[in-house]
């Protein structure tokens, strides 16, 4: 089933303008229980990193390079911790993005706040002050 050009393009719109699930995630060491605790603005997609990693046996997270070598791909997981939901169904205008990036970023300076992923748990880095 051939899709024409202008269908193609309206489908990619559509994508584009759709909110794809967004907020703090963590990447844990099943071996050791440390943690990584990041932000998203596509938290599919940040699963899909790790899996995708974990696959082709390569990492590209600079924090978790020694663990991962030493403990191998697998032994980390994606968890979700928090979403941001969107206050529309659809994004009109691409400033949006800003408005909910700051958003993801505050989300994750609370979990990094509650959680504290620095030295023996976790991969974090501390802010320096």
């Amino acid at each position: 089933m051939a899709l024409d050009k202008q269908k193609k393009k309206e489908l990619a719109s559509a994508y584009a303008q759709s909110f794809r699930p967004m907020g703090v995630y963590q990447i844990r060491n099943v071996k050791n229980g440390k943690i990584l605790v990041l932000g998203s603005m596509d938290l599919t997609g940040a699963g899909n990193r790790l899996a995708f990693m974990q696959q082709s046996n390569l990492n590209s997270i600079h924090e978790l390079q020694k663990d991962w070598k030493e403990c191998g791909g697998d032994s980390f997981v994606f968890e979700e911790l928090d979403q941001i939901k969107p206050r529309e169904e659809t994004m009109n205008d691409i400033s949006e993005l800003k408005d909910y990036q700051e958003e993801v970023d505050a989300l994750l300076e609370l979990w990094i706040e509650k959680l504290q992923p620095f030295g023996d748990k976790g991969y974090n880095k501390p802010k320096r002050k």
